[in-house]
């Protein structure tokens, strides 16, 4: 290392010795550092410099260049004339020890004269540094991504755990509305309730304990215990119809039907198999159909129906609707729909069809298209005729989103306006028996009229009988159950 004798800068070369005492000290001096030689001014001295102690090595190719800026010019008086212009202020360094406040360079220790000398000098670190700063930030971004890839995939597995717990409890929560969530059935719900308005004093234990008996009577044998049941309104209705009606035209009424509704072992689930209790009561008043129903001779209770179900599917009736049912309806609260209607009545040789309303047909999500199918199945001449008719035909099943309910008959107004008569499930025999009353009016009607405005579920579906099967005509049936399955409207 050499030592500058002017201002003690450590200089590691003779020619950045060299090179320091052109920019640092020629102006100033006029004895040459290097020997001693004292010259009139500074372009003497400059030129003893360069004759006397010349730049070892050999003369640099090309043309002279700034050493500051890399500029190059025509020659060596060009870039100096350059370097003064443009870079004089770094020709003039502190001197240590003259008083004057220096400011030391935080990257490489040097010490400039200056803040702006000092902010120049630190720029050009920077810029030096520049591309090796980008190499790092690409570094850095890739491992940002990389970051940012590990949390997208950490929030998509906690939105995936989150999608799975709502759907398991969606799929729990249509599991206690169908009945599918326990073993739990009609029997023990019947108890469970009958417990309940004891508790609360609405039931004495007496009554308890031979509701009790009389239901375990019931289930032993299959049969329904009537308690639920209002026979004659059918009877009634034709009484009624037969006076001085204003505003109605023509009725048709099916016959011999009963009302069932729904009691503490099938209340909120039970609503299917009242309806087929319904049907069942009209089918068994007709003569027609005593072939098919030969085995059966009372209303089934409702578990004898789950299992009288389940026999359809055994037999390979709607192997889709078994399937969704894991095939077991005893000993369950599950909901039934019309295609499990369909498959029991056609297990019986119940000549039956399933027609789909799946859309509103009619202003405002009505359906006409439904109250005139109705009316074409009990009636296929509408034109003269008795006012009251009471037809042969079995009562219709009708199911729509949560619900099913029993066309018994259907009005023809005065207006050609049509009005079904429908046997409600939810409605107690304590309303539906006001219609047994020989004062009974348009109001009591109101519990079973439905007018095309009343019906304005998004879809319906209806189960008609007609006519019995032969055995031939039933299997060809089941085959065609196996292969479509109509859909299902729970």
């Amino acid at each position: 290392m050499l030592q500058c004798e002017l201002c003690g800068q450590a200089l590691r070369t003779e020619s950045e010795m060299r090179r320091h005492l052109l920019r640092a000290h020629l102006e100033r001096e006029s004895r040459c550092p290097l020997c001693s030689f004292s010259a009139p001014g500074y372009d003497e001295l400059r030129a003893h410099v360069e004759s006397a102690h010349p730049e070892p090595g050999p003369a640099p190719a090309g043309p002279p260049q700034c050493p500051f800026c890399g500029e190059t010019g025509t020659s060596g008086r060009q870039v100096e004339a350059h370097v003064r212009s443009r870079h004089g202020h770094l020709l003039d360094p502190p001197v240590p020890g003259n008083g004057q406040q220096l400011y030391e360079c935080p990257m490489c220790d040097l010490v400039c004269a200056n803040c702006q000398i000092l902010q120049e000098h630190v720029d050009l670190h920077l810029e030096e540094h520049r591309f090796s700063e980008v190499d790092i930030n690409v570094g850095g971004s890739l491992s940002d991504l990389e970051l940012a890839q590990q949390l997208q995939n950490e929030e998509d597995r906690q939105q995936g755990l989150e999608e799975a717990k709502r759907e398991r409890e969606e799929f729990q929560k249509l599991q206690r509305q169908y009945g599918l969530d326990s073993a739990e059935g009609y029997k023990q719900q019947s108890l469970k309730n009958m417990e309940r308005e004891v508790a609360r004093g609405r039931m004495q234990p007496s009554e308890y304990h031979k509701r009790k008996a009389d239901m375990m009577e019931s289930l032993a044998f299959g049969v329904d215990d009537g308690k639920t049941k209002t026979s004659g309104v059918i009877e009634a209705l034709c009484r009624y119809y037969q006076n001085e009606i204003k505003d109605v035209r023509h009725v048709w009424l099916s016959t011999g039907v009963d009302h069932f509704h729904s009691s503490l072992g099938d209340k909120g689930w039970g609503c299917g198999y009242r309806n087929f209790q319904m049907l069942l009561s009209s089918l068994l008043s007709n003569g027609m159909y005593n072939d098919c129903l030969r085995d059966i001779t009372l209303i089934p209770c409702i578990p004898k129906i789950q299992s009288m179900i389940e026999d359809a599917w055994k037999e390979g009736f709607d192997p889709q609707g078994a399937s969704h049912f894991s095939n077991r309806l005893h000993g369950t609260k599950a909901w039934i729909g019309a295609c499990e209607i369909y498959s029991l009545l056609t297990s019986l040789r119940l000549k039956c069809q399933i027609i789909d309303f799946h859309k509103p047909t009619g202003p405002l999500g009505t359906h006409p298209c439904l109250f005139e199918w109705v009316l074409s199945y009990y009636s296929s001449n509408r034109e003269g005729g008795t006012k009251v008719v009471c037809t042969p035909k079995p009562p219709i099943y009708m199911q729509h989103q949560g619900h099913s309910r029993t066309i018994v008959g259907i009005e023809e107004r005065k207006n050609r306006t049509l009005c079904l008569l429908i046997f409600d499930p939810g409605c107690p025999s304590q309303e539906m028996q006001k219609l047994l009353k020989q004062s009974n009016d348009d109001t009591s009607l109101k519990l079973l009229r439905k007018f095309v405005g009343s019906l304005k579920d998004k879809q319906y579906q209806i189960v008609a009988v007609d006519g019995e099967l032969s055995p031939e005509e039933k299997v060809v049936r089941c085959q065609a159950s196996q292969l479509f399955t109509a859909e299902r409207i729970p």
